[in-house]
């Protein structure tokens, strides 16, 4: 209703819905017309090695890298592979953090899209057990 009438902010209109319907790392890059993604030491995943409950994992990003547009968070395994994506400016410092549903035992992966295309990524492996205890 609030979209019908225009008073839902465009901003939450814009998002990249082939994106989200995607099923795979390389399909969500490709819906950004990203180049192939690097690995890079200048991004920073902060995610729990082991996770006790798979339907609120925490992760977070960190770069250092000029001109960042978009930070996007994946989870491999997942039904849809995109769970999270934030759009920056220069004036915003490349930080966020969010929650994730994580089905299964699967590698989560930080993504940082430059002004000029080129997508860097940190990968880490996070496991979802039944109580915590590695099995």
């Amino acid at each position: 209703l609030l979209a019908a009438t225009g008073l839902f902010p465009r901003y939450a209109l814009a998002f990249n819905r082939q994106a989200f319907e995607a099923r795979s790392v390389a399909d969500v890059l490709k819906a950004y017309g990203a180049s192939a993604p690097a690995e890079s030491r200048d991004v920073v995943l902060q995610a729990p090695d082991i996770a006790e409950n798979g339907a609120v994992v925490p992760l977070g990003a960190t770069t250092t890298l000029p001109g960042v547009r978009q930070i996007l968070f994946m989870v491999e395994k997942n039904p849809n592979t995109l769970v999270a994506q934030f759009t920056l400016s220069d004036a915003i410092e490349a930080q966020v953090a969010t929650r994730a549903k994580l089905g299964q035992t699967s590698d989560v992966y930080a993504v940082v899209i430059t002004a000029d295309g080129k997508a860097h990524f940190a990968r880490k492996e996070v496991k979802v057990t039944l109580g915590g205890c590695g099995g």
